[in-house]
């Protein structure tokens, strides 16, 4: 046994009495041996074969295949004792400690949660790659009705390849024991050869070389054969520098069929999440998921129609399966806790307190207040904003919602400004038609004072939320306001998966809010005109590749996934249609991706362009999004006014890469703060046709970043906070150019709160 910081608690060593004659002394040692260079290290060459010949996932070299996944996913409440078992919030509901089970460390461990999903994967490579993952049987323990619990759960955890050089958890990368660039991040001794299921197998230990960085330290079985990877065990350092983590444990197990290929065989990960300290013995929830892999069948046939979405599969009561069915799909028996959890639950549910506490974080976590059955109401964070027209603003808002496979919803909120003293309003209705194909109808009306200009791909949704109405502190005057009474009408289908053809028709009219301060008049066919009447179509074409996402209503979770978002719209203004003032067509793209870098961290990329070919006004023109609040606010330009820049075509381009703590490990002292460096270019480029200007009355205001690229560039600190509770940020910021105009601001501080691991 190898005792590290993390097992050493309360352990006994115990001699064997009959035995204790015959030994001279006990050694008990945990130094590293150390060599004058890696080569010399026997470990070294052993990894070096394993890089020689790494593995593929077998998956990919057969024709077809199927297997079944079973996954298993459980929260247990810890480090518990009899002061906490007593407080008032347990009143009525001590009960639940009669399914607790006491821990190695004396501590009290309580099962709160509880998921099964069974599923079946398909496969086929060959004549062109198609593959399925069909959920077939799930159970939840309480909670099979709440999606944002379970959500909650299934989002912590992602896809990992022992073989790759960077293994993504939350969305965070770290260097893999077993990728090719490990011997830059690990120090590895080889301790032994043991057995592995009949293999023989070198027993590799490996530790950070550096224990700030975001790194692992386990074992690696690697088999004296072959050189593939049978197991491994990734546990995380005692400085992890991850929010909410306290410790993150994985085991990896493997088939290896051939020389070249490796199958999963079963993976368990434990994860200690705490939400503020990280001591070993604050109260923490253990979030433990283990996969078994099973019935691995290759090369059968496999007919078109197994690809095929169907509709029976996105019924409600699909999942749903009998005891029986359980008993004997699982691969091993529940444990007496884990069967004591479904028991607990269904005894929760039936406490009006318990229910109150589940109503609380879903408020929190959904941004809706269940009021009664089907209404619920919300946003509850988008109840106040300030700006200069309507000073003071009150918004409430409220929709339907009767469960989490709603095919249908309606939305409807009012605001009222106290200073301009208008009500405000908007209302939405959809409909989804099938659940297979997502072929959906829609269509709202709004009235309300909305801050254009500080999104270039916008939402047609008429329920899409306006930044400017909840600027509360804000550099300069936000003055720039518009009055927009908008009616929208949509339908939209996935032919493909994660792939949506969205058609909008919109009839709007745009007016300044504020004419004293913002001038939106134009000339058309030489009369003076203050308010634009339009009327446009605009087709979307919408890819997610690689998104997951739960349940089948019209409302989706999406799982966090790396998956890019990629936009095409056209948009084309019909002149006359119900009195609408212009003809044009307008071409506007947009790519979102973020990339994990190695071990240096995260970097998001967002690209636009676009171009207007006719001439419009103001209010139907490309603004370059400008950002004149004292808050973070994304694919916006900080140092930018709005509409400072106006376009007819445009290019930008934002990259924000996330070093996740690197950088600052290195520095004495201030890497006990654990704080984490972010930096940012961004960069705007485009063009205004003489037309353009001089169809608004005040257009000599207005110009493109044409003479060169507008940009923008700085650094930010993340992480800031206590414990484990750090979900502050601040980013320093500066302007790169066109420093000669008046009333800019070349150097701007922004702040606000980033939710994340």
């Amino acid at each position: 046994m190898t005792v590290t910081p993390e097992n050493a608690n309360n352990l006994f060593v115990k001699l064997s009495q009959e035995k204790v004659e015959s030994i001279q002394e006990v050694v008990i040692h945990n130094e590293k041996p150390k060599y004058k260079n890696k080569k010399e290290n026997p470990a070294y060459a052993i990894m070096q074969e394993v890089w020689k010949r790494k593995r593929n996932n077998g998956l990919d070299k057969f024709d077809t295949y199927t297997y079944k996944e079973y996954e298993k996913i459980q929260f247990d409440a810890n480090n518990l004792d009899s002061a906490f078992m007593s407080k008032k919030i347990f009143n009525k509901l001590d009960f639940i400690f009669d399914y607790a089970d006491s821990t190695a460390s004396g501590k009290i461990g309580l099962p709160i949660f509880l998921n099964e999903s069974i599923y079946e994967n398909f496969g086929k490579n060959k004549p062109d790659k198609r593959t399925k993952r069909l959920l077939v049987a799930q159970k939840t323990s309480g909670f099979q009705d709440n999606q944002v619990i379970t959500i909650t759960a299934k989002n912590l955890y992602r896809d990992i390849n022992i073989y790759d050089n960077t293994i993504n958890y939350f969305d965070i990368g770290f260097p893999s024991p077993v990728g090719e660039t490990g011997f830059s991040t690990y120090d590895y001794n080889l301790v032994d050869t043991i057995s592995i299921r009949g293999e023989n197998a070198y027993k590799i230990r490996y530790l950070p070389k550096r224990t700030e960085v975001l790194a692992f330290q386990g074992y690696l079985y690697i088999d004296t054969d072959s050189y593939a990877v049978l197991g491994a065990t990734l546990k995380s350092t005692q400085k992890i520098n991850v929010n909410f983590i306290n410790s993150i444990s994985t085991e990896l197990e493997y088939d290896n069929p051939d020389e070249n290929t490796f199958l999963p065989k079963k993976f368990v990960t434990e994860i200690e999440l705490t939400p503020f300290a990280k001591k070993k013995t604050s109260k923490s929830i253990i979030a433990k998921r283990s996969v078994d892999y099973s019935n691995y069948e290759f090369n059968k046939p496999l007919e078109d129609k197994v690809f095929v979405r169907r509709e029976e599969e996105y019924e409600n009561n699909f999942v749903d399966k009998d005891d029986a069915y359980w008993v004997k799909a699982r691969p091993d028996s529940l444990s007496k806790s884990e069967q004591g959890v479904y028991e607990m639950l269904d005894k929760l549910q039936q406490t009006p307190k318990f229910n109150r506490i589940v109503k609380i974080y879903e408020t929190l976590a959904s941004g809706y207040y269940n009021a009664f059955k089907g209404i619920d109401i919300g946003p509850i964070f988008s109840i106040y904003g300030k700006n200069d027209v309507e000073g003071d603003r009150i918004r409430l808002g409220a929709r339907t919602y009767f469960g989490q496979n709603d095919p249908w919803r309606i939305q409807f909120y009012t605001a009222y400004g106290f200073k301009d003293q208008q009500v405000k309003y908007g209302v939405e209705g959809r409909y989804m038609f099938n659940r297979v194909n997502r072929f959906m109808i829609g269509g709202g009306n709004r009235r309300d004072i909305l801050q254009l200009g500080v999104q270039l791909t916008t939402d047609d949704g008429i329920m899409a939320r306006s930044f400017a109405s909840s600027t509360v502190f804000a550099r300069g005057e936000n003055a720039s306001l518009s009055s927009l009474n908008q009616t929208n009408i949509f339908t939209s289908i996935e032919p493909w998966k994660n792939f949506q053809i969205r058609v909008d028709g919109t009839m709007q009219s745009i007016k300044s809010a504020n004419p004293d301060g913002f001038n939106l008049m134009y000339y058309r066919n030489g009369d003076l005109r203050k308010t634009v009447n339009d009327s446009h179509v605009t087709i979307s074409l919408i890819a997610r590749p690689g998104a997951k996402f739960s349940q089948t209503g019209v409302d989706r979770y999406e799982h966090g996934t790396l998956a890019p978002t990629i936009v095409l719209k056209y948009t084309r203004g019909i002149e006359g249609l119900f009195n609408a003032d212009f003809n044009y067509n307008k071409l506007q793209f947009m790519f979102y991706k973020p990339v994990l870098i190695g071990s240096w961290g995260k970097t998001l990329i967002n690209f636009e362009a676009g171009k207007n070919f006719d001439t419009v006004p103001l209010a139907l023109q490309n603004v370059i999004p400008g950002n004149q609040s004292y808050s973070l606010v994304g694919n916006t330009f900080a140092q930018l006014n709005y509409y400072e820049f106006v376009a007819d075509t445009y290019t930008t381009l934002h990259l924000e890469h996330h070093f996740n703590g690197k950088i600052l490990s290195y520095i004495p002292l201030i890497k006990k703060l654990k704080l984490r460096e972010v930096a940012f270019i961004r960069g705007a480029y485009g063009t205004l046709s003489d037309a353009s200007k001089s169809i608004n009355v005040e257009g000599f205001k207005y110009s493109a970043p044409s003479e060169h690229v507008y940009y923008e560039y700085g650094f930010g600190i993340e992480n800031i906070g206590f414990g484990n509770l750090r979900i502050f940020r601040v980013d320093f910021n500066w302007r790169g150019n066109y420093l000669d105009r008046q009333d800019i601001s070349k150097f701007g501080i922004k702040a606000g709160f980033q939710v994340g691991f």
